[in-house]
């Protein structure tokens, strides 16, 4: 399959290590506007996952690892891009500024057949969850979005406690910081968002919420979501509190949950009960790894702790989609 990436920020530049010698994924070109020098600059030198093993340089507008070359367009109109000169059949759109059906169809229209997005995206795109519903029609879709982190994260936790029953569920996402915060205080339209990062456990509103009640139609009005940003560069733990429609134990949902990730959510979900910290899951490939070890009841409230690499468990299911259609 060949594949360009749309916009080389933290998740293309990490599809463009991981996809770089893939046995059936070929890298074609990349596009974003940052000068060729910094971009092979920020893909040689990571500070979350190191510096690359392979050295990268630049021959003409290309960047050059080892035996592999790729072509370096700078075009900030998607109308404009060569996907069909280039014989590109998937663009990952992971520049965060084309997320409704209309503009990333513009990766359409430049000759490219499929457009798999990096985001949850509008309403007007289908929300289809790795292990959830990738199943559905994926193949005859152009364009598909396989939600974000925390959706991704969160999805297969919940469909696995609605087969319990939920009467309501709260989420509190502790989140490591991301681009769209800033490291010192400036204005930022959610005031929070403008806060240091690095200084400050910070409140910010998701729509998290809204992405579940999408995919499961019966939580409409039963989920609540936030996520709490945390002075880390990497990982993130989600916590939920849910009322269950019964009483259950720890035993019964933890193994609930180590069934699903020793079956049909194996390489999704994942169970441990090891004692761990969110630096243990970098690099972890799991949407998910559920920490049996802090599960508790009250009364019919649960409370379950999953963990989860914010870059590198989403940039797996992206991986998943794409080895999914070149098959």
């Amino acid at each position: 399959m060949r594949i360009a990436i749309n916009g080389m920020g933290r998740i293309g530049r990490l599809l463009f290590r991981r996809l770089l010698h893939h046995q059936h994924i070929q890298i074609i070109a990349v596009n974003d506007i940052m000068p060729i020098e910094s971009l092979a600059y920020l893909l040689q030198y990571d500070s979350v996952y190191g510096t690359f093993a392979e050295k990268v340089t630049i021959a003409d507008n290309h960047i050059v690892v080892g035996d592999r070359s790729i072509l370096y367009v700078q075009k900030a109109d998607p109308l404009q891009l060569p996907w069909e000169a280039l014989q590109v059949h998937t663009v990952l759109e992971c520049s965060g500024m084309f997320s409704t059906a209309p503009l990333a169809g513009q990766h359409i229209q430049s000759g490219a057949k499929k457009v798999l997005l990096s985001t949850t995206g509008a309403g007007d795109i289908p929300l289809l969850i790795y292990g959830h519903n990738h199943v559905k029609d994926s193949s005859k879709l152009d364009i598909v979005s396989p939600g974000g982190c925390m959706t991704n994260c969160s999805t297969h936790i919940l469909y696995l406690l609605q087969s319990i029953g939920i009467a309501s569920a709260q989420i509190n996402v502790l989140h490591s910081y991301t681009t769209r915060q800033e490291l010192v205080d400036t204005w930022h339209k959610q005031p929070r968002r403008g806060r240091a990062a690095a200084e400050s456990i910070i409140p910010v509103e998701v729509d998290l919420y809204q992405s579940l009640e999408r995919l499961m139609p019966g939580l409409k009005d039963k989920v609540a979501t936030l996520s709490i940003r945390v002075p880390v560069a990497n990982g993130a733990m989600a916590d939920f509190t849910v009322e269950m429609q019964r009483m259950v134990t720890p035993a019964e949902i933890n193994n609930l949950f180590k069934h699903a990730a020793a079956n049909e959510y194996r390489g999704v979900l994942d169970y441990t009960e090891e004692e761990l910290v969110s630096l243990d899951v970098k690099g972890n490939t799991h949407s998910c790894l559920i920490d049996g070890s802090l599960t508790s009841v009250a009364g019919k409230q649960v409370k379950i702790i999953a963990w989860f690499d914010n870059e590198y468990g989403f940039t797996s299911r992206m991986i998943d989609w794409l080895e999914l259609w070149s098959s």
